[in-house]
């Protein structure tokens, strides 16, 4: 076992009252991680809050645990000794489940696979070649023991499924194939988590692609839209992520870089990034404040949807020039 797992498996050996927090907007990997460790906490003995700042996507119901994942809050009264952190690239990504803590976490372990993660906390397992979180979840699991059962399969490879969208991503590896054979084997349906986590969309989204389609742009290799929050809310959408609009724009031939800006009604504006190799979007948006993958990343930004916008659109351009001038002289 290495150091960082047993240091792990030490410190969750000596917690009575553990907390475990995902990042804001979940996607599949985020809501697989956070019910994953939950359902490996039941299994050693041990119970668990879980927290996450926005609601589970209805589509992950079919979870062990997801609907047990709750909102902050400010009136907790509990003293945690030991904070797990899952898919979360820096502290600002638990949002206010993190912030409204009423006391300071003695020991805080960090499980991630994001190449911007700040390596913050007590105990970090960060592993940045890993396609999803749920990746290193499962060879933790296994290392200390656990064992894999179809709950804790269906949890896993949800996220894997979800982060490398169906096996389709730079980074899958015969590791992620085995591991998902493995936890197929296990009970995990392959199918279901395919359809729920990548296919099936409610009609608002479908509509925030109309309305993000119509705002579309294409100049200098970029490709973006934005859609404000009277929009957002005109049609019931309550989502902090794009419902793959992004992921789609990203697959347009003359795109380098695609990028979609959601105002919300807290007065930030979610921006999400996705490119294809050989450029990278994760600088891109480490520098507005934010972080990610090299093909895809996200940042939150204050101020009006029309200066963001502006922002947004002139670093982006400027990647691609900079990105476009670095594999000239390769």
């Amino acid at each position: 076992m290495h150091p960082t797992e047993q240091a792990i498996l030490t410190a969750v050996q000596q917690a009575n009252n553990i907390l475990v927090i995902t990042h804001i907007g979940p996607d599949g990997d985020a809501v697989g991680s956070i019910t994953a460790v939950g359902v490996a906490l039941r299994q050693m003995g041990k119970r668990a809050a879980l927290l996450c700042d926005d609601p589970i996507p209805e589509r992950f119901s079919y979870l062990p645990l997801a609907d047990q994942v709750q909102p902050p809050n400010e009136n907790r009264a509990i003293n945690y000794d030991l904070l797990i952190a899952v898919d979360c690239g820096d502290e600002t990504r638990m949002g206010q489940s993190f912030a409204n803590l009423p006391k300071t976490v003695p020991t805080i372990i960090n499980i991630d696979h994001h190449v911007t993660n700040t390596y913050f906390g007590d105990i970090q397992h960060v592993v940045p070649e890993a396609v999803s979180a749920t990746e290193i979840l499962y060879d933790l699991f296994k290392h200390i023991g656990l064992t894999i059962t179809t709950d804790l399969a269906m949890c896993l490879l949800t996220g894997v499924v979800t982060d490398t969208l169906g096996f389709r991503t730079v980074g899958v590896t015969a590791k992620t194939l085995r591991i998902a054979s493995e936890l197929v084997d296990a009970g995990a349906d392959l199918p279901l988590i395919t359809m729920q986590g990548l296919s099936l969309k409610p009609y608002s989204t479908a509509q925030l692609w109309q309305i993000g389609l119509n705002n579309m742009r294409l100049e200098d290799g970029l490709i973006w839209t934005k859609i404000n929050n009277t929009q957002r809310e005109a049609i019931g959408y309550n989502n902090t992520s794009t419902g793959g609009l992004v992921n789609f724009l990203g697959n347009v031939t003359q795109a380098a870089i695609s990028a979609v800006l959601l105002e919300m009604n807290d007065g930030t504006v979610r921006v999400g990034f996705r490119c294809n190799p050989p450029y990278s979007v994760s600088e891109l948006a480490l520098n507005l404040g934010g972080g990610g993958h090299p093909l895809a990343a996200g940042c939150s930004l204050e101020g009006s949807l029309d200066k963001v916008e502006q922002l947004v659109v002139a670093m982006s351009k400027e990647t691609i020039r900079q990105q476009q001038a670095s594999f000239a002289e390769d």
